[in-house]
């Protein structure tokens, strides 16, 4: 069998928090080739998040782009990198990395000294709300206060990319980020370019910085070859492209290593520690946010539990190790999933994790399951709190592979899940983004076909019963709000 037609694919590549995964998918969103590379995440402390930037930003991405590039017959029409937002590093002159590279949420960034319109936020006094829009600000700020920490860290240096355009270098050399991209940045990067007084408070010029152009928009060619690449995305768009979450009553849930969770609904309603964004589709929105209780929580409850840190799955990519459930429905702790502190709704970094009602007869299986309804129950909350009503999951990201997580989700929330034939959802959608730029798309539209169904995945009354009961001690445990 002859490989498949490279300029009529294109190439999708999805640097996360552990690994990088890259696909070329063909003109009708049917992945012809896959990789995965791994890498690992640095957590020196509870308070910081950061990637060895030459392993998981430069040769990762070469590697993956060049694995899924050789299953061709000749190159791809496009390539475009997406990654999580926001991050940083600084680069010198040979643009070898000069800092770490920070992840979303590193305390060091938080460390520095804020900007007058942040300081403005932090002063607002008004009570328990007031002080949850300080924190939810100042996390919108935090891309601002990166940059400002790798400017203090390494003055002077070459340029201070963030993930995706660092790893878009790798492959073009150019350190390309589209809009969206950009926008993690705050206020540095407003109307439509970079704020010339803004970042020159910080002591930074805009050649120091990503080169910014259009979603889906091509910036050139892969040198030596006829591949065309646009600004790196955001991982989280990315998968919103091609889940197939486009109906009001759909929650899109990505399992990566962070758990996103967005409601879609056709009303705009401002929650407190809530986001509200506008869908792809017109006339719709998005209501939800990021939490620490992804897959950085369960693989650490699967290690601490004498289980592997990363679940074993079967020939057609489902999980295939683990008991669906451990036993008696009302035999399982609860477990608050707040390692790093917590995002959505809160925006705390201060909270921290617990184990409750666990007693002797209970082992690993039952403390596994109580981690993989965590985030049934996060999901659950944001649902409930963003007020619209809910009639089924979306479940995308590696995680949706695993069906023991995906079963207590399902019982922990009482919706159905209906999880993604393609789990590299981010990598997918970077590939329709690609395909943008190489001028075989030229809206969203067609995107809607690369959406496929994988399983569904039913409520167990017997278990939602019990689930009840411990959601409701999970509210309880949890901060008040």
């Amino acid at each position: 069998m002859s490989p498949p037609s490279g300029d009529e694919c294109t190439i999708g590549v999805d640097v996360g928090t552990t690994s990088v995964k890259a696909v070329a998918v063909d003109g009708e969103g049917r992945v012809v080739a896959r990789t995965r590379v791994a890498h690992t995440v640095g957590t020196p402390s509870a308070e910081m998040l950061e990637h060895d930037v030459s392993r998981a930003w430069r040769r990762g991405p070469r590697k993956a782009f060049a694995a899924v590039s050789e299953a061709l017959d000749g190159p791809a029409a496009g390539v475009v990198v997406t990654s999580m937002v926001p991050s940083i590093t600084a680069v010198d002159r040979r643009f070898s990395p000069l800092l770490p590279g920070l992840l979303y949420g590193d305390a060091r960034a938080a460390e520095m000294a804020e900007t007058a319109e942040m300081a403005e936020t932090a002063d607002t006094d008004g009570g328990d709300l007031a002080d949850l829009d300080r924190r939810q600000s100042a996390e919108r700020y935090q891309g601002q206060r990166m940059l400002a920490w790798a400017v203090h860290e390494r003055p002077g240096a070459r340029g201070y990319w963030n993930c995706q355009a660092t790893a878009t270098h790798a492959l073009s050399g150019v350190p390309a980020v589209d809009q969206a991209t950009a926008t993690s940045f705050g206020e540095l990067y407003a109307g439509g370019r970079w704020d010339p007084e803004a970042i020159g408070a910080l002591g930074v010029e805009e050649k120091q910085l990503p080169v910014v152009g259009g979603m889906g928009e091509g910036l050139g060619t892969v040198p030596g070859s006829p591949t065309v690449f646009a600004g790196g995305s955001i991982d989280a768009f990315c998968e919103q492209i091609v889940a197939g979450a486009n109906q009001p009553g759909d929650v899109l849930v990505i399992f990566g290593a962070t758990l996103i969770v967005w409601v879609v609904a056709e009303e705009w309603r401002d929650v407190p520690g809530l986001t509200t964004l506008p869908n792809i589709m017109a006339g719709q929105v998005m209501i939800g946010g990021p939490s620490n209780a992804g897959a950085l929580f369960a693989d650490w409850a699967r290690t601490m539990t004498g289980g592997s840190s990363r679940p074993k799955v079967s020939d057609n990519g489902v999980e295939s190790d683990e008991p669906l459930r451990p036993g008696d429905p009302y035999r399982v702790p609860v477990w608050l999933p707040y390692l790093r502190g917590e995002r959505t709704p809160f925006h705390d970094p201060t909270l921290r994790s617990s184990l409750h009602g666990l007693d002797i007869a209970q082992g690993p299986d039952s403390m596994v399951r109580a981690a993989h309804e965590a985030s049934g129950f996060v999901v659950r909350r944001i649902i409930d709190r963003s007020g619209f009503g809910a009639k089924r999951i979306v479940a995308t990201g590696g995680g949706s592979r695993s069906l023991p997580w995906m079963q207590a989700v399902a019982d922990a929330t009482g919706l159905p899940v209906d999880t993604v034939a393609v789990s590299e959802g981010a990598a997918l959608g970077a590939a329709f983004l690609a395909r943008m730029a190489a001028g075989r798309e030229t809206s969203f539209d067609a995107a809607d076909g690369w959406s496929r169904a994988g399983r569904r995945i039913e409520p167990d009354p017997r278990w939602t019963a019990a689930a009840d009961l411990r959601f409701q001690q999970f509210l309880a445990l949890s901060p008040p709000g």
